[in-house]
């Protein structure tokens, strides 16, 4: 699956699985308890925080899975270009209402200014389902389908202090998207993690704002503050790949011990490498499916969306090659790896 496909060439793909005949004209006005036009085409309206990465493509994989199933559906997936595009999803959102979708799935990329968007379409009759991120608030007939964040950080502490062992360790964060709740909750579920683990000392923290240039250098000043740094836990994948590749050039692989979050082709090379000890791995896919199944059912019956915890694998190179490991990472619309 290719980390680069671009939005346009996605769209195609999702409207060559359905009916040519599923466009935005069909809603009929929806009042947000759904069911008003059950028998129609819909189009529901689906937005990452960002295109581009190997874990959005993935979601839109589960999306688009999905609507097939579904039958007479067709995904209109589209985002911007950057997680640090605030202003963009949130005129992108408006676009979405203005042209009256059926139903609107997206990833917020900051909780409060993504807040008022979410509101507008409810206000419009277009019911609404989060994936990844939710907002704040968060309005209680909007489900959110996402990991449990907080919960995969704990773990991620617990993974790098069995990595290093025993011994004094000094550790650093890097962080990708302040603002975004996904962001928060790692950033505090990592905290309290090594709150177990007295002899981890957090001695640096800092975003990559989702870009692997800019992961990159902020590991190279970290390396440079830090001489004795010995363990870096890296919140999603750019800040993954950025770190990778700053250690890597400083000739310290193997040297300082990674765990990343999200499993990206590249990713899954460097834990298979050496480079990364272990990979905090989401299910994008189900994220996607979920999201589009629900509010399927939703618009079409009338049934009342419930957020879902969509799941997380802890990757080593020691159950890398297992069934489970490899459902999550090789997913298909044939045996999807989800969980209505």
């Amino acid at each position: 699956m290719s980390t680069t496909r671009r939005w346009a060439t996605a769209l195609l793909a999702a409207a060559a699985m359905t009916t040519a005949s599923a466009c935005v004209e069909v809603r009929d006005g929806s009042d947000g308890e759904g069911a008003t036009n059950p028998d129609g085409p819909l189009t529901i309206a689906v937005a990452p925080k960002a295109v581009g990465h190997e874990f959005w493509t993935t979601v839109q994989a589960g999306a688009e899975c999905a609507a097939q199933l579904a039958g007479d559906v067709t995904v209109e997936w589209d985002g911007v270009a950057a997680e640090t595009d605030v202003e963009g999803q949130v005129n992108l959102i408006q676009n979405f209402v203005t042209t009256q979708v059926d139903g609107i799935v997206y990833a917020a990329t900051d909780s409060a200014a993504l807040a008022p968007a979410t509101q507008a379409a409810l206000d419009a009759g277009i019911p609404v389902a989060m994936i990844d991120s939710g907002t704040d608030p968060q309005p209680d007939e909007v489900p959110l389908y996402a990991t449990d964040n907080r919960a995969g950080a704990v773990e991620a502490a617990n993974l790098l202090a069995d990595a290093l062992g025993e011994g004094e360790h000094d550790v650093a964060l890097i962080e990708f998207q302040p603002g975004s709740q996904t962001n928060t909750e790692r950033v505090e579920g990592f905290t309290e993690g090594l709150a177990s683990h007295a002899n981890l000392t957090l001695v640096g923290q800092q975003p990559s704002h989702s870009d692997v240039n800019e992961a990159r250098r902020v590991t190279e000043d970290l390396l440079t503050a830090n001489p004795d740094l010995d363990g870096i836990f890296a919140a999603n994948e750019p800040s993954v790949l950025g770190a990778v590749q700053a250690i890597e050039a400083a000739g310290r692989t193997g040297q300082i011990t990674v765990i990343g979050w999200d499993a990206s082709p590249d990713e899954i090379q460097g834990l298979r490498d050496g480079q990364i000890a272990a990979l905090v791995v989401q299910n994008p896919f189900n994220m996607g499916y979920l999201g589009v199944a629900n509010m399927v059912e939703h618009l079409r019956e009338g049934t009342p969306m419930e957020p879902a915890d969509t799941g997380v694998t802890f990757l080593t190179p020691e159950n890398l090659d297992t069934e489970e490991a490899q459902a999550v990472l090789e997913p298909g619309c044939d045996n999807p790896p989800v969980d209505r």
